[in-house]
């Protein structure tokens, strides 16, 4: 495993510990702020958290645009929508400007929507190709499947090899059709985060730990600094 590894006693710690070292990282940059966001339980406490009393007042809302790594394709109402979560835990909690929240589209075709996506991706970036010199994101937060996959990147799906296009629609692999960005966006960034909480995580994290095993999540190489926050569930031995 590459990248810097931190081991916290509990996802409610795990989630704490990112939240502040988030703000940190966000207050070091002066300019727009762009973050690209995960689904799952985790970063739901996290985005609680950073809506919280606590941490509200202290982080540049104004400042920070929002993006999402990945959407089913369900409309935003749906529970299973990733941007659904997100509203409900932060967006409608804190004082977020409409403006900088920029959703996968769920409207006409998956691929239409992953067009559609790219292009606004292509626009806040400014250009259509990407330089590894000049990262598109600031900060990219990513989740772990059970079956290594992160993202919508699932194991042995075309998409893998897809180097092109800056999102994809993900047809196969989960019941519902899914929405991803490609690795070389993923990777398009000064700093990728994984949090991954829960003993279901434990087999495939210390795998991924060890090295030599082939998974989407272990791919991830990004042009910035790679971290992993993890909790002792998950970092235990078997």
């Amino acid at each position: 495993m590459t990248g810097h590894v931190e081991i916290l006693p509990d996802s409610a710690t795990l989630a704490h510990h990112v939240a502040e070292w988030m703000i940190s990282f966000a207050l070091e940059t002066k300019d727009t702020f762009r973050v690209s966001l995960s689904g799952g339980s985790t970063p739901k406490t996290l985005f609680g958290l950073l809506a919280s009393d606590e941490f509200k007042g202290r982080f540049p809302w104004k400042r920070v645009s929002w993006y999402w790594g990945d959407e089913r394709f369900v409309p935003y109402d749906s529970p299973e929508s990733n941007y659904r979560m997100t509203r409900e835990a932060m967006f409608d909690k804190a004082p977020v400007p409409a403006d900088n929240i920029h959703p996968v589209p769920v409207d006409g075709t998956p691929e239409d929507a992953a067009r559609l996506y790219e292009r606004t991706l292509q626009e806040a970036y400014g250009a259509t190709t990407l330089d590894p010199a000049r990262p598109l994101f600031d900060l990219t937060l990513l989740g772990l499947g059970p079956d290594g996959h992160t993202a919508s990147l699932l194991p042995g799906e075309p998409v893998l090899e897809e180097r092109k296009r800056w999102v994809a629609a993900v047809s196969h692999g989960r019941p519902e059709v899914r929405i991803t960005m490609t690795y070389p966006v993923i990777e398009s960034s000064r700093r990728v985060a994984f949090l991954v909480s829960g003993r279901e995580k434990a087999s495939i994290f210390r795998a991924i730990r060890a090295g030599g095993i082939d998974v989407p999540a272990a791919r991830v190489q990004p042009v910035g600094e790679l971290f992993w926050f993890a909790d002792r569930a998950v970092a235990s031995e078997p």
